[in-house]
């Protein structure tokens, strides 16, 4: 959003975790991986062949969510939707960003809460295949606690980085604005001159057979509306009114869309493991 070059990081991944997991989180991994943490409660167990359908339905309810946030609730009457749509430009001019950044909390409040929930129900289940794939449930268990504050203290400085990208695309669209005030207007196109009155002749007289002269005024027209057009087809297309609150919408869409895919990765995990159990 920023433009600038994302570079490959320094340190591998196991480096990095290192930094991120204290000692009691690595007391709690290796009692997972010894198969001597608890893993989950008896009652939260799923029943069969109901994860994938229920993964399914969460990320479908999910990503409705995120592709409606922007989305103006639709006009009860026809004068409604006029007044809406009268009203574009001034509520595009008066817009600010703390709308959108409760609106992202918001979000983020609900996929942590429903993909939190589907995770522990997740480990449940497997827990109940197999010991190995009950220490393997006691694993992503220790990690989410692990990682949780970390994930939180990341995913919530996004709402910042839209707030910088909201702002470039405000001052980019008063530029354009102020640019299209000071383009100077087209000269107007001169007049035809009137034909005079005596050129047809006098009635009842006979014209001459002489060769008809160019019309001088139709084939300077021609040319000067020939100008016109090259000088349009030159010019860059000029955006509507607007047009940068579409722009980030969108970009706020692909924002929340990519968190989506981050936060449903160790679901995705545990589903693998539970097709492969």
């Amino acid at each position: 959003m920023n433009g600038a070059d994302i570079l490959e990081p320094r340190q591998s991944l196991s480096d990095r975790l290192s930094l991120w997991l204290g000692w009691t989180d690595a007391i709690a991994l290796a009692g997972a991986l010894n198969g001597s943490a608890p893993v989950v409660a008896a009652g939260a167990e799923v029943s069969g062949g109901e994860e994938e359908s229920e993964y399914a339905r969460l990320r479908a309810t999910l990503k409705d969510a995120i592709t409606g946030v922007n989305t103006p609730p639709a006009a009860r009457h026809r004068g409604q939707r006029t007044a809406a749509v009268q009203g574009d430009s001034k509520a595009a001019a008066t817009v600010e960003f703390s709308t959108y950044r409760r609106r992202y909390f918001s979000l983020q409040q609900t996929m942590e809460t429903s993909v939190a929930d589907l995770r522990s129900r997740l480990r449940a289940r497997l827990a109940s295949h197999a010991p190995r794939m009950a220490s393997l449930a006691g694993m992503d268990a220790a990690m989410e606690q692990a990682l949780g504050e970390r994930e939180y203290r990341l995913l919530a400085g996004v709402p910042a980085l839209l707030e910088a990208h909201f702002g470039r695309l405000w001052q980019a669209e008063l530029a354009r604005l102020a640019d299209a005030a000071a383009e100077p207007a087209e000269p107007a196109e001169p007049a035809e001159p009137a034909e005079p009155a005596g050129s047809a002749g006098s009635a009842g007289s006979a014209a001459p057979d002489v060769p008809a002269a160019p019309d001088v005024p139709d084939a300077l027209a021609a040319q000067q509306q020939q100008q016109q057009q090259q000088r349009k087809q030159q010019q860059p297309p000029v955006a509507r009114p607007g047009a940068w609150l579409d722009v980030f919408h969108k970009d706020m869409q692909s924002v929340l869309l990519a968190e989506l895919d981050i936060r449903l990765q160790p679901v995705e995990g545990l589903l693998a493991a539970l097709r492969a159990s």
